[in-house]
């Protein structure tokens, strides 16, 4: 029986279960939440870097924002593989391999001396990325205790707490070299992977190969490939927002550090916090039709505000809001409503979305040459309004993946977080 029907089951009985516990988990889980912490510093650790690489190397802002694309693109396609290697070596060895990878890519791009350099191996620290993100979300989902979603919680929160370091790391040591947040990430990754080697138990391979084609052919499954699709628009505003806007703030390297770590901790906030609430109360579909529906008129507010800075800059703080609570209700809608196994369809999932957050930012950059800078902001806040479409065209199967999520652990959850807030 699940533990969805499980709580179901008490409930009906007039015994309310035990909260889960975010806190009481086992080793491994916390050594594979360090690690996802570094790695998601990778996301935003280059941003207040972007406008001092530009100047420094003679580069325009799309081509800098090749960083983004490179890493991000290759990132997705790589997406592809992490369920075959995988199912191959086992989920240790593929953690291993994937940390592995972004140590050695992090310092090779901190000792290059070129854009096109660091834009290649920013490409390779992306098949790494792959293999560990992919991984690690199975290995947390299978591991934590505190129930389904408390592992989403516990995931997303590693997520937030990543994105709101990486900027602030960034930005202090982009202040004294552009290598810095390079070489920087490469130590932390390095005790990340000692923390992995450490106290993750060996796992051997599954007994089922996963064959390189299943990630594609999942995506036949009507609800993964519209929430992914949907993901896909989303990613296209949240990484215009976070690949472009530092070069209208005009600011230093350790300003743009700060006003992104300050958007990076409302995404940890709102992830952890408030989306389990938002969720439990107006369920799935209401609150991310909500969420998506507010960030598409914030990008628009972005857009028509890079000539104002006061104003830009408190529009882009204030899209960590959403970005934090799409990333978890979103992400434990995808693993509840796919039939595949979650390795899978976690790879099916990172594959499309990360695709939309790899090609915005160099669109961007186009765009803002060819046209404006408010053109780039008006087509992300335009790609979220779509993925609003594509996501009503699959509401039905939002409503079952709700069911199955099981709304009982979820108010567990939301009131557990509450009392520890």
């Amino acid at each position: 029986m699940s533990l969805s029907s499980t709580l179901r089951s008490d409930a009906s009985a007039g015994t309310r279960p035990a909260p889960p516990s975010l806190l009481r988990q086992p080793k491994a889980v916390w050594a594979v939440a360090f690690a996802c912490v570094i790695s998601f510093m990778g996301i935003g650790l280059v941003d207040p870097i972007l406008p001092a690489l530009a100047s420094q190397l003679k580069a325009s802002p799309s081509q800098v924002t090749m960083l983004f694309t490179s890493y991000l693109v290759v990132t997705a396609v790589a997406m592809l593989i992490t369920g075959s290697v995988s199912s191959r070596i086992g989920a240790k060895k593929t953690l291993v391999t994937g940390l592995s990878i972004i140590v050695l890519f992090a310092a090779l791009a901190g000792a290059s001396g070129t854009v096109g350099q660091i834009v290649g191996l920013r490409a390779g620290w992306g098949v790494g990325n792959a293999l560990f993100i992919a991984t690690s979300l199975a290995v947390i989902v299978g591991s934590a205790s505190g129930g389904f979603a408390g592992a989403i919680i516990l995931y997303e929160s590693a997520l937030g707490v990543g994105i709101a370091l990486g900027p602030l790391v960034g930005g202090e040591l982009g202040g004294i070299s552009w290598r810095g947040p390079f070489f920087g990430v490469a130590v932390l990754m390095l005790l990340a992977l000692v923390a992995t080697i450490i106290l993750v138990e060996p796992t051997p391979p599954p007994t089922r190969k996963v064959s390189l084609t299943e990630p594609i052919k999942a995506l036949r499954h009507r609800g993964l490939l519209t929430l992914a699709l949907t993901a896909l628009c989303y990613n296209w505003g949240f990484f215009t927002l976070l690949g472009y806007a530092p070069f209208p703030m005009d600011l230093g390297t350790h300003q743009l550090g700060y006003v992104f770590t300050a958007w990076g901790i409302l995404v940890a906030i709102f992830a952890v916090f408030a989306a389990p609430r938002l969720q439990a109360r107006f369920g799935i579909a209401k609150t991310l039709y909500a969420n998506l529906t507010l960030f598409a008129i914030n990008i628009l507010i972005v857009g028509l505000c890079v000539d104002h800075k006061p104003a830009l800059i408190a529009a882009v703080i204030i899209a960590g809001v959403f970005i934090g609570i799409n990333n978890t209700v979103t992400t434990q809608a995808v693993m509840t409503i796919s039939p595949v196994d979650r390795p899978i369809a976690s790879a099916s999932y990172g594959f499309v979305r990360f695709i939309g957050g790899g090609l915005a930012p160099y669109a961007a950059g186009r765009l803002a040459e060819h046209f404006s800078i408010h053109i780039a902001f008006y087509v992300g806040a335009a790609a979220v309004a779509l993925g609003i479409v594509i996501l009503a065209s699959g509401h039905r199967l939002l409503t079952q993946a709700e069911v199955q999520t099981g709304h009982t652990e979820t108010e567990a959850l939301a009131e557990e977080l509450g009392s520890a807030s």
